[in-house]
């Protein structure tokens, strides 16, 4: 029954509230419920995770013990708060029907249909092959992956942190994928505000968790980029009150207080100088990526050339002085993205030497600018 605003009540049909509270009394037991795993309510980069179940009868003995007596019904979820804190499953299948309770004798399942592979799932097929220059950094990813592949072999002589530093665009990232994948390692790429917390201790978990996780799925390259944003000298203490906290907790981690055999940590930031001391002093080696040679952008180019959508007709050569000071990433964002966008918008079948050109004098990155000039 419904009271109207003539105060008049009317009977209505409505329908029953999709969650039953049902007293766990009478809850029937349950003889089987299937579960699948469908991750965080709240995604965090670090803690993105899937779940690869090897042992079905550990996991219904693990399950039971963190779940018994729990009354649910089909589309319920239950959270894990031992392992994988808040990771959710879903319940797809509950007998007998309707809400019962999770008992000694049920029978839990893990529907496996959809699982993938925990982090060495990679989203690039990408390998040192494909980073054009940067020979010295190369020589150093060499030794890394010969840790990752055999961490036993290095003992306490192991190539743990690395800093790459340098302009922006110049392939940091780039080379810490394809290290990772060289040897089939799970990549962990976190931006470093991710592991600001918004509350004090905040910070320092985020970051322990990010390592325990990185060491459960070892071989490991962590890779924190942006580092300055959460690594500044704690004389910045006054600006950020969570300096302290942030930085001590990543010193724990990379001086290896507990053992995170087959984990590496690459850290990536624009400005070193801004790093704090003790964070800079744990880099065994601090890896410059320079701003690419005349060889270097042909190379570039033609590789990028290769992959365009339209094909491209220009004389590539004639550009590479033009585009002195370029990165890799301003070869590609700048210049051919912007050519090929004119030729799409002129209905042209190919990239031409006039699309490039064109988009060549609207670049206005303050490279080859002479001194005073302004572009429009």
């Amino acid at each position: 029954m419904i009271q109207t605003y003539l105060d008049r009540w009317v009977p209505v049909k409505t329908k029953p509230s999709k969650r039953v509270v049902t007293d766990k009394d009478y809850a029937r037991p349950a003889r089987l419920i299937q579960l699948r795993p469908v991750g965080f309510p709240i995604r965090e980069m670090h803690r993105n995770l899937s779940v690869n179940i090897e042992n079905i009868e550990l996991f219904e003995l693990y399950a039971k013990e963190q779940w018994m007596g729990s009354i649910v019904s089909i589309d319920d979820y239950l959270f894990d708060q031992r392992v994988i804190p808040d990771f959710a499953y879903q319940v797809i299948r509950a007998l007998p029907s309707g809400a019962v309770k999770i008992a000694e004798n049920t029978i839990i399942e893990i529907d496996t249909t959809d699982l993938k592979q925990e982090p060495k799932t990679k989203t690039t097929k990408i390998r040192l092959a494909d980073v054009i220059g940067h020979n010295h950094v190369k020589k150093k990813c060499r030794i890394v992956m010969r840790y990752l592949e055999d961490s036993e072999q290095f003992g306490d002589w192991a190539p743990r942190n690395v800093l790459f530093y340098g302009t922006p665009g110049t392939g940091k990232t780039m080379t810490a994928k394809a290290l990772a994948n060289e040897v089939d390692a799970s990549f962990m790429m976190v931006r470093a505000t991710d592991l600001v917390g918004e509350f004090v201790g905040d910070g320092s978990k985020r970051i322990h968790d990010l390592y325990s996780t990185a060491a459960e799925s070892a071989p490991t390259v962590v890779f924190i980029d942006e580092l300055d944003a959460i690594a500044l000298d704690r004389s910045f203490q006054s600006v950020r009150g969570d300096v302290s906290e942030v930085v001590n907790a990543l010193l724990s981690e990379m001086d290896g207080l507990r053992e995170n055999r087959g984990v590496v940590t690459i850290a990536a930031t624009n400005n070193p100088m801004l790093l704090d001391k003790a964070i800079r002093s744990r880099f065994e080696e601090e890896l410059n990526f320079k701003i690419p040679t005349d060889s270097e952008r042909l190379e570039i180019l033609q590789s990028y050339a290769r992959t365009l959508p339209l094909p491209l007709d220009a004389d590539l050569k004639g550009f590479v002085k033009r585009i002195k000071g370029f990165s890799g990433r301003d070869i590609k964002e700048k210049l051919l993205k912007a050519a090929l966008y004119k030729a799409m918008l002129e209905d042209s079948k190919t990239v031409t030497q006039r699309h490039v050109e064109e988009s060549l004098k609207e670049i206005d990155l303050g490279i080859s600018k002479p001194p005073g000039e302004m572009f429009i």
